[in-house]
């Protein structure tokens, strides 16, 4: 699977761990909310880079305080309809300040590209035949954003503020 960051194509240096038995220790690797829980301590010994994959009916305060173990916070959207992980997003972003990589993964969309960066991710797992030219063809779509978010980006109402000025 193709993964963009920062509008490129990048490497994915974590195994996706998912189905392995036993974990390994001695990669970077991705696992499972029930992983983590069943091999914490395992996986703390080996002092690789770890990230977490959470389902959407999983939400980021499971992790409590084990939170800052993780580089990679992976958020699965199992269908296009369920937005439960750009809510996840906003809070490992706004309220829990998670600085690592946020990847949304699973049935991401190139039309919800934009609203998934405006939430807090910044990697973005797609699979299309082209997934570049998708993260292209989205990459200047909105130059004026309504919604508060955490981008830093002005919203509309404090653009025409300072063209009043």
């Amino acid at each position: 699977m193709a993964l963009i960051r920062n509008g490129k194509l990048v490497d994915d240096i974590h195994i996706d761990a998912r189905t392995l038995d036993p974990v390994p220790v001695d990669q970077p690797v991705i696992v499972s909310l029930l992983q983590w829980q069943a091999h914490r301590d395992t996986l703390l010994a080996g002092k690789q880079s770890l990230g977490i994959r959470l389902q959407s009916d999983q939400p980021p305060a499971l992790l409590g305080a084990d939170l800052r173990h993780f580089a990679v916070v992976a958020l699965e959207f199992p269908k296009f309809r369920d937005g439960r992980a750009y809510t996840h997003a906003r809070m490992l972003r706004e309220r829990l300040g998670f600085r690592g990589e946020l990847r949304a993964v699973g049935d991401v969309l190139q039309e919800q590209l934009n609203y998934m960066q405006r939430c807090g991710f910044d990697t973005f797992e797609i699979s299309t035949a082209d997934p570049l030219a998708a993260w292209q063809a989205i990459e200047n779509d909105h130059t004026v954003w309504y919604q508060a978010t955490g981008d830093g980006r002005p919203r509309a109402l404090e653009l025409r503020r300072q063209q009043a000025r």
